[in-house]
């Protein structure tokens, strides 16, 4: 086991970003607010299918309508108890496998993020413990933010870190940690746990999670304004030295609009109510005794692709989240669902009908739904 020295006196000290409060998140990111990152959803688009890596530019942040605001409350309101039952659930589990005062959580930003505040709360509410928590930055095909990892161990010798996230889809965020753990071993000789603590796991891709359903969580219907107004994770040789962690934007303009803090509130507040059946749950999966993973979810994504002759995979994203993100920030070519009549469909339909995207069901899905991003480059049969 190769044997390196973590302590790095050139890391930087994480600089005060995003709305939520520091008791909450410390995001390890760097500052790139002054950096004009944002192209246009089609220039994007094309960008990204001639090979510029995603993480290399940002989505101009979406406005939605009041329409779709007030969609965004209603279902909040609707599922907020639903919501904190599941993070009641996985808190349950990370403290009945994590027994010592060495936990450390690490929300993948900027999905995970909201989740990882509730996970603490839930956490420091009902234990002894207050665990630190961060936010870090994971790019599929780049990985990890190593930095991010040192600064962790650094901090809290010893530590033993819990990566969070909102949800899966088809997993390849899963992967992209599998690997980037398996190499942070063999290039420091320190084994970090790769298993990934999500709400909603409907692609069977994560040993820790609230439920398998493919429900909406309300924060995929929103971008920045529910994740502490931070952008999507950036990572350009131009702008990010070998000491420096991942960057990001904080977009402050947007304070006015931010519901962050209200959203985690709103979620908080049924945690006494579903305490109980949320323990005898998660008794319960930890009693199980087959794999939890199985990448179900991958299966059905590639009899998608086979159906519509789709020829890079990256353009399948299933779920509620991950359709969401394809009406917001990518040039979706058709939504597929379950059952045009399933009520966890809500925030998609008008997304769609607002973008003039068509929505088709299809049989025997796994998911609530599928997007598919229009590819440039072929047509499609």
């Amino acid at each position: 086991m190769k044997e390196t020295r973590l302590e790095n006196n050139l890391l930087a000290t994480p600089v005060p970003m995003g709305s939520y409060r520091s008791e909450d998140v410390v995001f390890l990111l760097k500052d790139l607010s002054s950096v004009d990152l944002e192209r246009g959803t089609e220039d994007r688009e094309e960008a990204i299918q001639n090979g510029t890596h995603y993480s290399e530019m940002l989505p101009v942040e979406y406005r939605p309508s009041e329409e779709y605001i007030r969609l965004f409350h209603d279902t909040l309101r609707t599922t907020a108890r639903q919501v904190a039952e599941a993070v009641a659930v996985v808190a349950e589990q990370i403290m009945a496998k994590r027994r010592g005062d060495n936990l450390v959580l690490a929300s993948l930003a900027r999905a995970g993020t909201p989740i990882g505040v509730l996970i603490k709360r839930y956490i420091r509410t009902h234990s002894n413990l207050n665990p630190p928590h961060y936010g870090i930055s994971i790019i599929r095909g780049k990985g990890i933010d190593e930095n991010a990892l040192k600064y962790m161990l650094r901090e809290h010798p010893g530590a033993d870190i819990q990566f969070v996230d909102g949800w899966t889809g088809k997993g390849a965020i899963r992967k992209v940690l599998i690997q980037a753990c398996a190499k942070f071993e063999r290039d420091y000789g320190v084994r970090l746990n790769d298993d990934l603590a999500v709400l909603a796991d409907p692609g069977c891709c994560s040993a820790t999670y609230g439920t398998r359903d493919d429900f909406l969580i309300p924060s995929a219907c929103l971008n920045s304004t529910v994740s502490g107004l931070i952008s999507r994770t950036v990572l350009r040789d131009d702008l990010i030295g070998p000491n420096d962690y991942h960057g990001a934007k904080y977009y402050k303009e947007w304070a006015e609009e931010d519901l962050s803090n209200g959203y985690v509130d709103a979620i908080a507040e049924h945690f006494e109510s579903v305490r109980e059946a949320a323990r005898a749950q998660a008794l319960s999966l930890l009693a199980r005794e087959e794999d939890p993973v199985t990448w179900k979810g991958e299966q059905d994504i590639r009899r998608i692709q086979s159906d519509f002759g789709i020829a890079d995979i990256n353009l399948v994203k299933p779920g509620v989240g991950e359709t969401t993100r394809v009406l917001l920030r990518r040039v979706p070519w058709k939504i597929l669902v379950d059952d045009l009549n399933n009520p966890n469909l809500a925030p998609i339909l008008l997304l769609a009908k607002d973008r003039g995207v068509p929505v088709e069901e299809y049989a025997d899905l796994t998911y609530s739904c599928c997007g598919i991003i229009k590819p440039l480059k072929e047509v499609i049969s």
